[in-house]
């Protein structure tokens, strides 16, 4: 009876691995028929929005022709001629006008710098680098103002800088 009994035992054992291997193999194979429906479903949401978007480009297309009436019409919009191209940079210079009597003076724009404060927790580095800042002052205030005095008088003449530098491109 025992001999029977242990037969009956590893018949079951294998019973139970059999039907485990089975369960392993059938969930692979719903696995992967998921993937697939997921891969499916993807396609199906790309094909509708590529669907979508060529609906709308041919309702696009369909309603230049309304399009282009209201430009002509309403906006009174058309398409630009040969004759409105400039060929040079001398036609483009050519377009611009002197600042007439009555203009406003244009925007000039300075750089504004914070003062160093002298009473500050740094107070005392900060004037040891003042010595070095202050020999090379004048000089770098005297940059500034024939720097200054260039772009003034560039800006007092626009067109002829303009007329000169189109000249010199060519």
């Amino acid at each position: 009876m025992v001999g029977g009994s242990r037969i009956r035992q590893i018949g079951w054992a294998l019973v139970l691995g059999v039907c485990f291997a089975l369960l392993l193999a059938l969930t692979f194979k719903v696995n992967a028929v998921k993937s697939d429906v997921r891969l499916a479903e993807r396609k199906i949401i790309a094909a509708k929005q590529a669907k979508l978007m060529l609906e709308t480009e041919f309702e696009t297309r369909a309603s230049q022709q309304q399009l282009s009436d209201w430009n002509a019409v309403e906006f009174g919009y058309s398409a630009p001629r040969a004759d409105q191209y400039l060929e040079s940079e001398r036609q483009l210079a050519a377009l611009g006008t002197p600042r007439g009597i009555d203009a406003p003076a244009p925007v000039r724009v300075a750089l504004n710098r914070p003062v160093p404060q002298k009473d500050g927790l740094f107070a005392d580095w900060i004037d040891e680098g003042d010595d070095d800042a202050a020999a090379t002052g004048p000089k770098r205030r005297e940059l500034a103002a024939a720097t200054a005095k260039g772009l003034a008088e560039r800006l007092a003449s626009p067109t002829v800088s303009m007329v000169a530098v189109a000249e010199a491109s060519q």
